[in-house]
C-alpha cells in the first residue's frame, strides 16, 4: 500500500485535532476530487512500520481525538489489509481515540451488503471504525457548510451503533450533541 500525506495536526477530517492519513489508490475517480493525484495507487509513499510508528507517536498527546482515514480509498481491499496493521496498533496503543474513516463506498449496499460478507478483513476493519463518512463525492451537490464532508449525499455513520441496530445510524457530533445531518 502506498500512501500519499500524514498530516500531524488537521482539524478538517473529523472532530476535534486529528492525525490523518491519506492512501492512495481510489476506484471512484469522482469529478471535482479535491485528490485526483492520490487516484493512483502507486502514488507517493510505501506505508510501513516506520510510519504506524510515526502515526502512534502523533496521537500520544493528549489534545489528539483520534485518526482519520482517507485518500484515495481506504476500503478499497488492498488498503484496507494495508491498513489493518495500523488500526490494530491504534486500538491497542490508545483504546479510547476514536478512527474516522472516508470512504466512496455506501456503507449499507456496498460495504455491509457486499464487502462485509465477503471478507473477514473488511469485518476486522469495521470493527476498529468508529465513524464512516460514505458516499462519493458529486460535485453538483458541493454544499460547503457541511460538517466533515463536501457533498450533500454523503453521509456521517456511527459505526459500532450501525452495525449492532444492523441499519445505518447517523453520528452524533460529541460537544454540540447536536445531530449532524445534510
Amino acid at each position: 500500500m502506498h500512501y500519499a500525506e500524514i498530516k500531524k495536526y488537521d482539524i478538517a477530517n473529523g472532530e476535534g485535532v486529528r492525525v490523518t492519513l491519506f492512501v492512495s489508490g481510489c476506484p471512484h475517480h469522482c469529478k471535482g476530487c479535491f485528490n485526483e493525484e492520490a487516484w493512483d495507487y502507486n502514488y507517493g509513499k510505501k506505508f510501513g512500520n516506520d510510519e504506524i510508528e510515526d502515526i502512534i507517536d502523533c496521537l500520544k498527546n493528549d489534545y489528539i481525538n483520534g485518526l482519520t482515514l482517507l485518500g484515495g480509498e481506504p476500503m478499497w481491499p488492498d488498503n484496507q489489509k494495508g491498513l489493518l496493521p495500523l488500526l490494530r496498533k491504534v486500538k491497542e496503543e490508545y483504546p479510547n481515540k476514536n478512527i474516522w474513516c472516508y470512504t466512496g463506498y455506501l456503507f449499507d449496499k456496498e460495504i455491509m451488503d457486499k464487502m462485509y460478507k465477503e471478507n473477514d478483513f473488511t469485518r476486522e476493519f469495521l470493527s476498529y471504525i468508529d465513524v464512516l463518512v460514505d458516499g462519493r463525492f458529486i460535485e453538483s451537490l458541493l454544499n460547503r457548510t457541511l460538517y466533515f464532508r463536501g457533498s450533500s449525499n454523503q453521509r456521517i455513520i456511527d459505526v459500532k451503533k450501525s452495525l449492532k441496530q444492523k441499519k445505518v445510524v447517523e453520528y452524533q457530533m460529541k460537544k454540540e450533541g447536536e445531530k449532524i445531518h445534510a
